[in-house]
């Protein structure tokens, strides 16, 4: 079974930074793809960014461009998303997602695994 644990969210300045981290157990990752979204209160759960476990291959939502960053260390089984340049609209309930394979899919119902989530904040 996986297990995904998501940490880091917290409350920051817009204009800030905060990295989340996803830690991942349970199969063996190098062939999976690993996807993060997100969900505002009275909203879809979004799609975020997407990145193959050999950190081959990146996709990104426009809304986040140029400003996050996922990547893995597969030495330690763990995702991140280096968030910088926080707006108030990127708050949200963060939450980080496998995949079925190594294919960086955009859509939620392409993920077979899901962490709890973390809560971001961004104020004004």
């Amino acid at each position: 079974q996986v297990q995904l644990v998501e940490s880091g969210g917290g409350l920051v300045q817009a204009g800030g930074s905060l990295r989340l981290s996803c830690e991942a157990s349970g199969r063996t990752f190098g062939n999976y793809a690993m996807g993060w979204f997100r969900q505002a209160p009275g909203k879809e759960r979004e799609f975020v960014a997407a990145i193959s476990w050999m950190n081959t291959n990146a996709n990104y939502a426009d809304s986040v461009k140029g400003r996050f960053t996922t990547f893995n260390d597969n030495s330690r089984n763990t995702l991140y998303l280096q968030m910088n340049s926080l707006k108030p609209e990127d708050t949200a309930v963060y939450y980080c997602a496998q995949g079925p394979n190594g294919y960086t899919y955009t859509r939620r119902s392409s993920y077979d695994y899901w962490g709890q989530g973390t809560q971001v904040t961004v104020s004004s």
